[in-house]
């Protein structure tokens, strides 16, 4: 059966870095796309950076230059490294497929002072 399982979240002050990892399972990894969303209180969930099997990336523009999406085939891994961090990326993140048919449990990311 899939599963995603992600890690890696915390509390990290404005400026600050995490690295998101997301553990998959029970699919060829290597041809699937991946993708990390994010879901703050009170909004819906947004598509943050997605990745393709041929490792394509893209990024929604509010974390363009801070946010790397990558993936390690080998390992069935896909990770989210955050740089500069700011409140407004308080969320839960998820990892999901291409197909969005499976995601992870979410990991909580709070920026704050």
């Amino acid at each position: 059966q899939v599963q995603l399982v992600e890690s890696g979240g915390g509390l990290v002050q404005p400026g600050g870095s995490l690295r998101l990892s997301c553990e998959a399972s029970g699919f060829i990894f290597s041809v699937v796309d991946m993708a990390w969303y994010r879901q703050a209180p009170g909004k819906q969930r947004e598509l943050v950076a997605g990745i393709l099997g041929n490792g394509i990336t893209n990024y929604v523009d509010s974390v363009k230059g801070r946010f790397t999406i990558s993936r390690d085939n080998a390992k069935n891994m896909v990770y989210l490294q955050m740089n500069s961090l700011k409140p407004e990326d308080t969320a839960v993140y998820y990892c999901t497929v291409g197909s969005r048919r499976y995601w992870g449990q979410g990991t909580q990311v709070t920026v704050s002072s």
